[in-house]
Parts: structure tokens; C-alpha cells; sequence
């Protein structure tokens, strides 16, 4: 047997019952993004029974859904990505990460412009794309880095390709990960590379992220231990840190990662193959898109086909998010949410709703379960609703 799990980067599902306390109240987006594009056209998501977990404009209730269908509550602090996909993985965050509403205190950013010798520009919250407007002719006069952060526990180092080679970016971001620990246990730090001239800087797709380690053991690391081989596609390697993971493919964009998906899975290859379609948040959620953001759902949704096709007689597929980005939301930031999931397979059997999970961890326990692997993470499977011929 054969796991792949897909997460649609920020595709939640409507407000968690603490979506109030994160400031959230209200959010779906889903059912925002199909209202302002006037209804989804995601025909074999709404065959997969994606309609029959909430109401959606456009996607219908199928009569006879050819998947299992529900959603997944985050018991975990924080709506943020490695949360998200931490708890997904068997691993419960008791406490947020820390976050920086008025930037980095003086104490870090001397101690980082000490270790590269360059001051920063920036040291404040800011999205990706306005700062780089706002300093990138600065950085291109003086060679000086761009740091910023968000409404995340994230570290953030923006430069130009011409004026900061990446691998020197790249090199500045590892000294911030040994930098930023306790107390500063910063989530991840994020090289953000950029090229153009002033008035048209453009980011490019040689982000890469620096990580903290899953404290503890994960999934991932329950299949390698067992002898199992684990694919990474997208940015589930960075957000792992690498751990757990036997093969990672680095991806630029959901349709480079959609490619690897069905490659991998066609391959007959590997125990679990776990991937991230990143483009819903990065390029649409975080900037306010949601008809962009309807038509990467589109993309996939074209897509479906072809990964379900691909599947093995005894492959079983989980379709899932790791938290919402409401993108008609006045705010730019993640938003709390429940996610979609949707299991499907040759062998599993269809229209089963599976309910509200209580927690990510529960796709975790499946998966294990599915795998014939003893382990000790959080979470309760769902296997025997699956009823597996």
C-alpha cells in the first residue's frame, strides 16, 4: 500500500470556532473566493464530494461522490504553514510561535548585521511585494539586505539577484537560523531573491526556506525508520528541515508541482509521497486575488484526473490544506480555518463522509495505519471508514 497526500497551500474551508481570537471571524475561503469569482468551476473536486462538506457556489453536493469526504480542525497554536503541516504529520504545537508586530528587537539585528557586515534595510512587517517596491532601489545603491516579516513567525531576506548573488543569500539565511533560537524561535527564515529594474522588481522562484526541526519524531520519520522511502514535492522538504524525508523535488510553482505529482505517483515509487501546491497562498491569498486564486483551483481541478489515473490498485489519496488565506479578507495574512479533505482510491470506498476531524494528526494515524506502522503520534485514524477492499 501507498500514501499520497496533497495540500493545497491556504485552501481552507470556513472560520474554526477560535477564528475570533486570531482576528478571523468570518473567514471562508472557499466559499469568499467562489462568491467573488461568481461560483468555482471544479468539476472532479465536486465529483470527489468537495460540495458535500460546505456549501460552495459552483460545486454542487454530489448525489453519489466518487471520494470520502469531510474536514479537519487545527487543535494546534498558530494558523501558519509549519504549524499546519507539523500537526498533519502527528506533531501538536502547544505554543505559537513567536511573531514580530514591530520587527526584530535591536539586540537580533545587531547581532545578524555583525555576522554578515552589512546593516539591513527594513526590520519591520511588510508584504513581500510592497517592500521590494519600497527599498529595492535602496538595496541596489547600497548592497544592504531587505529584512521584513509578517503576521507569521518568519525572517525574511529579500535581494536583488544582480546585487547579492543567491548563494550569498542563501548563505546570510543559514546565519539566521543558528541565530534564531530560544527565545527567538523563529519558525523559518526565508530567502526571498528578486531580480528586475526599480519600478518593475519581480520576486523570483529561488526562494528557499530554512526551517526549524519537528521537535520529535513525525510520520515521515515513522515510514523511513520502517524502511519506507518518503517523497517530498514542493516546499514539504524545507518544511520538514529535510528530516524524515528520503527524496525531495523542489518545485517553482503548482504546475511544476502538479508534473512531479503525477510523475512520482505513476513511478509506482515510495511509501508516501507527500506535496505542497503552493501558488494558492503565495501568489493569490497573500495578495488579494481571488479570481487568480480560482483559476490555480481550476488548474488542479483539470489536473485531477490524471493524478487519480495514475494511482496503483492498493494507492490510497488524501486532498487537504494546512490552514486558510481568505484573500477578500481586508488583511493579507493566513486565516484559521477548518480544511477540506477528501480521500480517494481504487480500493477505497466512496461517498463515506468522514465527519469533523478533531485534529490534522488524524491523517497522520491513518496514515500509519494504512502503512502497517506502529507509532506513538497524536491523532485517531480513520482507516476502517475507508473500508478498503
Amino acid at each position: 500500500m501507498r500514501c499520497i497526500i496533497i495540500v493545497l497551500d491556504s485552501v481552507g474551508i470556513g472560520e474554526l470556532p477560535d477564528a475570533a481570537d486570531y482576528g478571523d471571524a468570518g473567514c471562508n475561503t472557499l466559499a469568499h473566493v467562489a462568491e467573488a469569482v461568481g461560483g468555482l468551476d471544479v468539476p472532479n473536486l465536486a465529483r470527489m464530494g468537495l460540495g458535500n462538506i460546505a456549501p460552495i457556489m459552483g460545486v454542487d453536493p454530489a448525489d453519489h461522490p466518487a471520494g470520502c469526504f469531510g474536514k479537519m480542525a487545527e487543535i494546534s497554536k498558530g494558523k501558519d504553514t509549519t504549524t499546519g503541516h507539523w500537526e498533519m504529520a502527528g506533531i501538536v504545537s502547544e505554543q505559537a510561535f513567536p511573531v514580530y508586530p514591530n520587527g526584530f528587537p535591536e539586540d537580533v539585528v545587531e547581532r545578524f548585521e555583525s555576522k554578515i557586515g552589512r546593516k539591513i534595510l527594513g526590520n519591520k512587517p511588510a508584504s513581500g511585494t510592497e517592500i521590494i517596491k519600497e527599498l529595492g532601489d535602496e538595496h541596489v545603491q547600497t548592497g544592504n539586505p531587505i529584512v521584513y516579516t509578517s503576521a507569521d513567525s518568519v525572517f525574511q531576506i529579500a535581494c536583488h539577484e544582480d546585487i547579492v548573488p543567491v548563494e550569498q543569500l542563501y548563505e546570510w539565511c543559514a546565519i539566521a537560523r543558528e541565530m534564531l533560537v530560544a527565545p527567538h524561535n523563529v519558525q523559518r527564515v526565508i530567502a526571498r531573491p528578486f531580480v528586475g529594474e526599480p519600478g518593475a522588481f519581480t520576486r523570483t522562484e529561488r526562494r528557499k526556506d530554512f526551517s526549524l526541526e519537528p521537535p520529535g519524531g513525525t510520520i515521515l520519520d515513522a515510514v523511513t525508520l520502517s524502511g519506507g522511502e518518503v517523497i517530498a514535492v514542493g516546499k514539504i522538504g524545507d518544511i520538514y528541515a529535510g528530516k524524515g524525508i528520503t527524496r525531495s523535488i523542489h518545485t517553482g510553482n503548482n504546475r511544476e508541482g502538479i508534473g512531479a505529482i503525477i510523475a512520482a505517483v505513476a513511478s509506482g515509487e515510495g511509501s508516501l509521497i507527500f506535496a505542497n501546491l503552493v501558488d494558492f497562498d503565495m501568489l493569490y491569498g497573500h495578495r488579494n486575488d481571488p479570481q487568480g486564486y480560482a483559476s490555480a483551483l481550476r488548474e488542479f481541478d483539470c489536473a485531477l484526473s490524471a493524478i487519480i489515473d495514475a494511482l496503483g490498485e492498493r494507492d490510497v489519496l488524501f486532498i487537504t490544506a494546512d490552514h486558510g488565506c481568505d484573500p477578500t479578507t481586508p488583511g493579507t495574512d493566513h486565516t484559521r480555518e477548518y480544511v477540506p479533505l477528501i480521500v480517494c482510491g481504487k480500493g477505497v470506498a466512496k461517498g463515506v463522509d468522514l465527519g469533523v476531524r478533531p485534529c490534522f494528526c488524524d491523517l497522520s494515524a491513518t496514515t500509519a495505519d494504512l502503512l502497517g506502522i506502529e507509532d506513538d503520534l497524536h491523532g485517531t485514524s480513520f482507516m476502517g471508514q475507508l473500508s478498503l477492499k
